[in-house]
C-alpha cells in the first residue's frame, strides 16, 4: 500500500511527506502520508501540460487508444489492489472499492474506443463551389478537481476522455484520497502516457483548486463537489472566459407506490440510501411511500436496516462501512438530531462501537417527516433518509420534483403507464424504475439539471461535448 502519496509533474513524482492520511475505519493506523502542493507545484504542472499539449494534441488516436486500453487492463488486473487503498482511506467496503476499481478500469478503456470515434461532418454549402467540413479539437490544458467520495471512478470518467481527445490535464484530487489518485496516475505512467500530458497535484483545494481556476493557462475546468463550491468555480470561470463542468448535489427522491413489489422496493431503497455509507450524490435521501403501505414499507425497511453490519471498510462481513471523517459524522448525527427536533421519530443514525476506533454510524431513517423539514431540503451526504407519506401517485410526483436538486429519481412500480410518466416528468437528469437511484453505467451520460449540474454531461460519447471544441472550415 503507499506510504507516501506524491505529487506527479512532467513525468517525475515528487513531494515530502506533509499531512498524515486518515484511515476512518481504523484511526490507530493511518493509511500514511501526502505530499501537499503550493502554487509553485502547480504552476510547474500548469506548464509540463501546456509544454505536452502540441505534441500530444497531434499524436495519432491509434496510440492514446493503445495507452488507455493498457491502463484500463492493468485497473483490471489489479482491481483488487486498488481496492484495499481506496476503502483504506475513504471507507466504502472492500467489495465497493474492487468494484468502483474495476468500473474504472472499464472506463479507461471504453474511452480508448472514444479516441478512435471520433468524428465530424461534411456539408455542403449554400454556396456553389463550396464544402463545409465541421470537425472537433482538443480544447487544451484541463483542471480536474475530484471529490473524495469515488476517488478512482471519477478521475478516471474525467481524465479518460480529457486524453482520449488530445487534451493534457492538471488532476487536483480530493485531500481525503490522495492514495487512491495516486495509484490511478502510476497506471496511466506504466502504460506509456508521454510526460507532462497528466500531471497530479496534491493539496488544499482552497489553494491548489482556486489557483487552477484563477490560471489564465488552464482552458477547461471540470470539478465535482459540492453546490457552493461548484457555483463559486461556474462565476468565476464564465468570468475567465474558461470552459467549465461542473456535477454537484443531490436529493434524490425515490416513489414507492401502493402497486410497487414491496420487497423490490425496500432492497431498492436499502442499497440507493445506505450503500456506500450514503456517501453518493446518487443516494435515495428521500423516500416518498403512498400512505396506504407506508407502514408496512417502513416496517421492513428497518427490519433490514437493523440487520446491515456496519463496521471496518476491509473486513468481509461489512456492509456498511465508515463516514470518510470526523467532519462528515458531526454533520450527519447533526441532521439526525434535527429530525429528531423537527418532530420526526428516527430509527438508527447511533455511534457504532467496533473493533477499531473509526467514524462507524447506523444508518438512520426518520420516519413520517413533511417536505419542509430540514431534512428533506439539505444534502446530507451520509447515511441517513426520510420518508414523506404521499396521498397518490400526482402527490408523490409533485413532492419528488420539490427540490432545488434535480440528479436522480426513482420511481418503484408495476404499472408501465405510471413508470413511463415519471420518466417524463421527474424534473432529474437520470430517472431509475424499480432500481436505486445510485448505480449507473460508465457509456452513458451521467448529470442533472437544476443545483445538481451545470454544463455538459459527464460520461460516454456526450463527453465529446465539454473536452473538444467545434471548428468549422469552408473549402472553395
Amino acid at each position: 500500500m503507499t506510504k507516501i502519496a506524491q505529487h506527479y509533474i512532467n513525468g517525475e513524482w515528487r513531494g515530502a511527506a506533509a499531512k498524515a492520511n486518515e484511515n476512518p475505519s481504523d484511526l490507530a493506523t493511518p493509511v500514511g502520508d501526502s505530499a501537499q502542493a503550493d502554487t509553485a507545484d502547480l504552476d510547474e504542472a500548469i506548464d509540463a501540460a501546456k509544454l505536452a499539449f502540441s505534441s500530444w494534441s497531434a499524436a495519432s488516436p491509434q496510440v492514446r487508444h493503445d495507452i488507455l486500453d493498457k491502463a484500463g487492463s492493468l485497473v483490471l488486473e489489479r482491481q483488487k489492489q486498488l481496492g484495499e487503498i481506496l476503502s483504506s482511506e475513504e471507507g466504502k467496503t472492500l467489495a465497493e472499492g474492487i468494484g468502483e476499481s474495476a468500473r474504472a478500469g472499464q472506463i479507461l478503456k471504453f474511452f480508448a474506443g472514444e479516441a478512435l470515434r471520433l468524428t465530424g461532418e461534411r456539408v455542403a454549402s449554400t454556396r456553389p463551389g463550396v464544402d463545409v467540413e465541421i470537425t472537433r479539437e482538443p480544447i487544451g490544458v484541463v483542471g480536474l478537481i475530484t471529490p473524495w467520495n469515488f476517488p478512482i471512478a471519477i478521475p478516471a470518467w474525467k481524465l479518460a476522455p480529457a486524453i482520449a481527445f488530445g487534451n493534457t490535464v492538471v488532476l487536483k484530487p480530493a485531500e481525503l484520497t490522495p492514495a487512491t489518485a495516486a495509484a490511478l496516475v502510476a497506471i496511466l505512467e506504466e502504460a506509456g502516457l508521454p510526460k507532462g500530458v497528466l500531471n497530479l497535484v496534491l493539496g488544499k483545494g482552497s489553494i491548489v483548486g482556486q489557483a487552477m481556476v484563477d490560471s489564465s493557462d488552464i482552458n477547461a475546468i471540470s470539478f465535482t463537489g459540492s453546490v457552493p463550491t461548484g457555483r463559486g468555480i461556474a462565476a468565476a470561470c464564465a468570468g475567465r472566459g474558461k470552459a467549465v463542468q461542473c456535477e454537484m448535489g443531490g436529493k434524490n427522491p425515490m416513489v414507492v407506490l401502493a402497486d410497487a413489489d414491496i420487497d423490490v422496493a425496500v432492497a431498492a431503497c436499502l442499497n440507493g440510501a445506505f450503500f456506500s455509507t450514503g456517501q453518493r450524490c446518487t443516494a435515495s435521501s428521500r423516500l416518498i411511500v403512498e400512505r396506504s403501505i407506508h407502514d408496512e414499507f417502513v416496517a421492513k425497511l428497518t427490519a433490514a436496516m437493523g440487520k446491515l453490519v456496519v463496521g471496518h471498510a476491509l473486513d468481509a462481513s461489512t456492509q456498511i462501512g465508515p463516514v470518510v471523517d470526523a467532519g462528515q459524522f458531526d454533520k450527519d448525527r447533526a441532521y439526525v438530531e434535527g429530525a429528531k427536533a423537527d418532530g420526526a421519530e428516527v430509527f438508527g443514525g447511533d455511534a457504532v462501537e467496533a473493533a477499531t476506533k473509526g467514524h462507524f454510524m447506523a444508518p438512520a431513517l426518520a420516519i413520517n417527516t413533511t417536505p419542509d423539514m430540514k431534512i428533506n431540503r439539505e444534502e446530507v451526504f451520509g447515511p441517513v433518509a426520510s420518508t414523506i407519506i404521499a396521498d397518490d401517485y400526482d402527490h408523490a410526483l409533485a413532492i419528488a420534483n420539490d427540490t432545488e436538486f434535480g440528479l436522480s429519481s426513482g420511481i418503484c412500480t408495476t404499472s408501465l403507464a405510471k413508470s413511463r410518466h415519471f420518466m417524463r416528468h421527474a424534473q432529474a437528469g437520470m430517472v431509475m424504475v424499480n432500481l436505486p437511484t445510485a448505480g449507473v453505467d460508465p457509456h452513458v451520460p451521467f448529470g442533472g439539471r437544476k443545483a445538481s449540474s451545470f454544463g455538459p454531461r459527464e460520461q460516454g460519447s456526450y463527453a465529446r461535448h465539454f473536452y473538444t471544441t467545434v471548428k468549422t472550415g469552408y473549402v472553395g
